[in-house]
């Protein structure tokens, strides 16, 4: 305002003349002071603030906006998350964390692995064809491996087992499971089929499958296709359990 801008070169005008010839009230001069004041007020805490947002960012770089806010806090300012969020973004000072994805597949051993024997197969009927593979399930502070094991002529989980560790204890805890489900029932020209994972190779895990005279069957290396079933079963469990916030794991 004209006013205020000749108040700051020195001029020292009286306000109700000045309102006067530039028909603007005496109420409404002092308002628009009063926002003006604030909205001083409130840029300057906002640069104080992200100057404390870029030091704190500076010295934890893979703070997010909520550990900057609680750090914030701790130094005195009464500040939100919502706040913090909104300056980081119009600073550029968001760093965004690859998300972490734990390996479930290690191919890389020198066990003996199997060729694929699904291959161009038709399925008629039940305990032709297992198909196995591991997943992960995350949960708000841990995530858990899952082992399946499914019966491919009707698409049903046989055998299961989670645990926090992906040793080969885990496949072989599934697999029990399934024989135990299976026990009355032939499992005679039966194939077991996995990727090439160490779980899968182990010793204990192939001599397990040979003492019940099932066929071993891989994927090739780095070929999911080969485990379609198994996979798509992975998907939808991925899909279905986004639906469901899970907070942790007891055994």
């Amino acid at each position: 305002m004209i006013i205020q801008e000749a108040q700051s070169d020195g001029l020292l005008l009286p306000i109700s003349p000045s309102c006067l010839a530039l028909d603007v009230s005496r109420s409404g001069y002092y308002e628009w002071l009063k926002r003006s004041e604030k909205f001083t007020a409130e840029n300057s805490e906002s640069s104080d603030l992200v100057n404390q947002i870029q030091e704190i960012a500076l010295e934890f770089p893979y703070y997010g906006y909520r550990r900057i806010t609680a750090e914030l806090q701790n130094r005195g300012y009464a500040v939100n998350h919502k706040r913090v969020l909104r300056l980081m973004r119009q600073e550029k000072l968001l760093c965004y964390k690859k998300k972490f994805k734990p390996v479930t597949t290690d191919s890389t051993h020198g066990l003996p692995v199997y060729p694929n024997l699904l291959k161009g197969r038709e399925i008629t009927g039940l305990n032709q064809a297992w198909a196995s593979d591991i997943t992960y399930v995350q949960l708000q502070h841990e995530h858990i491996f899952l082992a399946v094991i499914l019966d491919l002529y009707s698409r049903k989980c046989i055998g299961w087992e989670l645990s926090r560790s992906i040793r080969s204890d885990l496949a072989m805890s599934a697999l029990a499971k399934a024989l135990k489900n299976r026990s009355k029932e032939s499992l005679e020209g039966l194939i077991h089929h996995s990727d090439q994972g160490v779980q899968y190779a182990s010793k204990d895990y192939v001599d397990c499958l040979k003492a019940h005279d099932i066929q071993i069957s891989m994927s090739r290396k780095g070929n999911p296709y080969d485990n379609a079933f198994a996979e798509s079963f992975i998907k939808t469990l991925a899909l279905s359990r986004n639906q469901v916030k899970f907070v942790f794991y007891q055994r």
